[in-house]
């Protein structure tokens, strides 16, 4: 691949040209991020109705071992770009890399996992193809007859769904956050394509990275990964209300989380927040404590198997969405609850 400068003008493209579904394999520390490969399932069935290929496109450093594992999650072609000069991600140098990928292949799609790294990154895909881009997608569909890939979000602090089609541009691109899809199915039997491209040039970042300080991981487990989840709301009324649950989350071996409310409250910090503009989590049990139940929270938990809500206010939105409803004080409530659970616990000993 040769190094292409960003053309600002329109430029006429010829939809039948393009092909395949694209999905970009974020790496982190060696391994997939999960995200990444739950897109691989939405691409293979996309492909699939469309009678085209699913595609996963590595770029950095040391990647090149991980291309087999996307095609047994659903790959039909993996594109790798491994190359020193890539080991420190910019999002205009990792940009540029599929920028130049799509002018030579022609995807009609390329989605991206909706981290902190895919929403930087996504940006600057579009716009050096001067195509549009459609953020926290929670469905996908398609057209067979016109081949239209129908892209829907939910706007915000509204129960409507938006279905966003690309007419005149491709590929028609699109970010999803994590834990919104399954991850599909692992199959070692599986078989698939790896190309491998060489970069000749690669652009000036025009950025330096003076120091990487690493995350440290916390032992406790993130709230999208978490089998039970007790999540509290404004209704908490303090931040002292979190002690409360924190003790019956860790009775039920469990995480708390809370609502934006409680976020911007400063009750809890961002990380563990549920909903639009937070996490999407998909525990066993959601546990919604003084959670009045807007539509960007219930977004958040949709894929939750079970969701108790505890509130004082009988006609909360939350009732609506609640597995089972109980109408009452918290504070009441879940310390009752607690020793309940601790006597249990006695008796089974």
């Amino acid at each position: 691949m040769t190094a292409r400068r960003l053309c600002s003008e329109w430029t006429e493209i010829n939809p039948d040209e393009y092909r395949g579904i694209w999905v970009y394999m974020q790496v982190d520390d060696g391994e997939i991020n999960e995200a990444s490969l739950q897109l691989l399932g939405q691409a293979r069935k996309i492909a699939d109705e469309l009678e085209t290929y699913a595609a996963a496109i590595f770029v950095g450093y040391k990647v090149k071992n991980l291309a087999k594992e996307a095609i047994y999650y659903g790959a039909d072609k993996v594109i790798v770009v491994d190359d020193e000069r890539l080991s420190k991600y910019t999002p205009n140098l990792y940009g540029d890399i599929i920028y130049r990928l799509a002018l030579k292949y022609k995807p009609e799609s390329i989605l991206i996992g909706g981290t902190m790294r895919g929403r930087e990154l996504a940006p600057y895909i579009a716009n050096n193809l001067r195509t549009g881009i459609t953020a926290d997608l929670t469905m996908i569909e398609v057209n067979k007859e016109t081949r239209d890939i129908i892209l829907i979000r939910p706007p915000f602090g509204a129960w409507m769904l938006a279905h966003i089609k690309t007419r005149d541009r491709k590929p028609v691109m699109g970010s999803v956050r994590p834990n919104v899809f399954p991850t599909p199915e692992k199959d070692l039997s599986r078989k698939g394509e790896i190309i491998i491209e060489e970069v000749k040039e690669v652009i000036d970042p025009k950025m330096e990275l003076i120091q990487y300080i690493p995350i440290k991981k916390k032992e406790e487990i993130p709230i999208e990964k978490a089998e039970i989840i007790v999540s509290g709301g404004r209704g908490l009324g303090s931040k002292e209300g979190f002690n409360l649950l924190k003790e019956l989350a860790d009775l039920l071996g469990g995480v708390i989380a809370g609502s934006r409310k409680a976020v911007d409250a400063g009750w809890i910090p961002h990380e563990k927040q549920v909903g639009q503009t937070g996490k999407t989590v998909k525990p066993q049990l959601y546990i919604a404590v003084g959670i009045s139940g807007a539509a960007q929270h219930v977004f958040g938990i949709r894929e939750a198997k079970r969701v108790v809500a505890i509130n004082i206010d009988p006609d909360a939105p939350i009732f609506e969405n609640a597995d089972y409803g109980v109408v009452g004080d918290y504070k009441e409530i879940i310390p009752a609850l607690i020793e309940e659970i601790k006597s249990i616990k006695k008796t089974k000993k």
